[in-house]
């Protein structure tokens, strides 16, 4: 998590109906975030496990259950996905230990549908630690997708240029044989109607300090790239 940079504590935002300020905001993907809150009162369950009696124990347990409904209600009162520029897509709920949210999901069969339902997450140190794993998953399901567009956007950049290239190089290879073909019939005219001419000058004895050197004519094309495709897109 800590490579991205992606969460903040204490995160400060004014609105309409005062300043918020959630425990901490967890950063997604495409602008997203998530909100964690931990403010739950425990004091109910706390008296609970103290409790001289099985009447006050009860007691302060249907309290306590009371207590995580309405915090529920409150953060849901909050629009915290309203308020933020990030858009969050809910809030979590932390409560901080399994015994606390097993205890009110207990005596409270809907609470967490409810809190669903209002854009809340009940969450525990467990269930916390999977949702951040789950984030820090889509942070580098991101990358990943990013990465494979930079390796596509690249891709298709060589090959246009490879394409621009192997033209140019096409253009060369034509102009080579061109310029070979009038070689060859430069060559030919020369060995047909300016050598023996030439040629007649030792026939009469006259022997100049240097050899005329016949030249020889040229057999070999130009070898040209075929031609290119253009890619696919997928």
């Amino acid at each position: 998590m800590v490579e991205h940079a992606d969460f903040i504590e204490q995160e400060q935002v004014n609105s309409e109906t005062g300043t918020l300020r959630p425990d901490m905001v967890i950063h997604l993907p495409d602008q997203r975030a998530i909100i964690v809150d931990a403010k739950t009162p425990l004091d109910a369950y706390i008296n609970a496990t103290e409790a001289d009696s099985d009447e006050t124990r009860n007691s302060e347990l249907e309290r306590h259950t009371r207590n995580v409904r309405k915090r529920v209600k409150e953060l849901a009162a909050k629009s915290y996905w309203s308020q933020f520029d990030e858009s969050p897509d809910f809030v979590v709920l932390f409560i901080p230990g399994d015994q606390f949210l097993s205890s009110a999901l207990e005596r409270d069969h809907r609470l967490l549908e409810d809190a669903l339902q209002e854009k809340v997450i009940l969450a525990t140190p467990t269930s916390l630690v999977a949702l951040l794993r789950a984030v820090a998953f889509g942070w580098k399901q991101q990358e990943v997708a990013r990465n494979a567009e930079t390796i596509r956007e690249v891709g298709v950049q060589l090959y246009e240029r490879l394409a621009t290239f192997t033209t140019h190089l096409n253009k060369v290879g034509k102009s080579l044989d061109g310029g070979i073909e009038a070689f060859n019939k430069a060559v030919g005219s020369l060995d047909r109607n300016v050598l023996p001419s030439a040629r007649r000058f030792t026939e009469m004895g006259i022997h100049p300090k240097k050899e005329i050197v016949e030249p020889s004519s040229i057999e070999k094309l130009a070898r040209t790239p075929k031609n290119l495709e253009s890619p696919k897109e997928t």
